[in-house]
């Protein structure tokens, strides 16, 4: 038995696919918008589900990760069309697919070799990936999370509620307590990772580009018809979900 770990929710999206939601294009713009998120009855929905599971979060906490193009660079849907790429979570998958670019999975240690003997041409993976799998010395653009972003990854410090529950009151306070501090590091720590990674691709030479609020809407409005259609379609209580994700200004 696991008590504590860090982990993307999504990860157990296959055992209870509300969690999908947690890595879905179009929901989270940015790093304060992602703690809003945490904060608000879409999370607490969750975390009933989650409940139910005997499972309970101890730190609420997002990263981010943006697009990288071999030959050019990637801020909206159009920019992908014919393009064979590397998305990281599935409902990304699916939206990029609507864009008509070509899907290739692979794990992002990856990456860098697919595009080396190129078979692939565009990425989409968390900050601190680009970075330590170095795929700065492939890429010619590099579109990093900043003031707004398309791909944030919920990964919550997560513990096993009747192991919290066994606890004394004492013992719960001090984890509550140092659950509140972690949170605050991990959202600082977490924007800092993203600010780094667009230093490093600079420093490289590679060029930088900028996603727009247009660009996000327009990947949102493709994520409507494809990414949030196929959630629906898999879970009974989706609609509800989803409406209390995009109720979250």
């Amino acid at each position: 038995q696991l008590d504590m770990t860090v982990l993307p929710l999504s990860y157990a999206g296959g055992q209870q696919p509300a969690y999908n939601l947690t890595l879905m294009p179009g929901l989270v713009k940015n790093h304060d918008h992602a703690a809003r998120l945490s904060a608000s009855p879409f999370m607490e929905a969750l975390e009933a589900k989650m409940a139910e599971d005997d499972v309970m979060v101890l730190v609420h906490g997002y990263l981010a990760g943006g697009f990288a193009g071999k030959d050019k660079c990637i801020t909206k849907p159009a920019d992908v069309e014919g393009l064979q790429t590397r998305a990281a979570g599935k409902a990304f998958e699916q939206m990029l697919a609507g864009a008509g670019a070509s899907i290739a999975s692979m794990a992002s240690s990856e990456i860098y070799n697919a595009m080396q003997t190129g078979v692939l041409d565009a990425a989409n993976t968390s900050s601190s990936s680009f970075v330590s799998y170095r795929i700065y010395e492939q890429v010619k653009c590099y579109t990093p999370a900043g003031d707004v972003a398309l791909w944030f990854m919920y990964q919550p410090l997560l513990m096993n509620k009747s192991t919290f529950d066994g606890l004394t009151e004492a013992q719960q306070q001090a984890l509550l307590a140092a659950s509140e501090k972690a949170e605050a590091f991990y959202l600082e720590e977490a924007k800092k990772e993203d600010a780094a990674s667009v230093d490093v691709f600079r420093e490289a030479g590679v060029e930088i580009a900028e996603m727009t609020s247009e660009d996000f809407d327009a990947w949102r409005e493709l994520a409507k018809e494809t990414s949030y259609k196929a959630f629906l379609e898999e879970v009974a209580d989706g609609q509800d979900l989803l409406d209390k994700a995009l109720a979250v200004e």
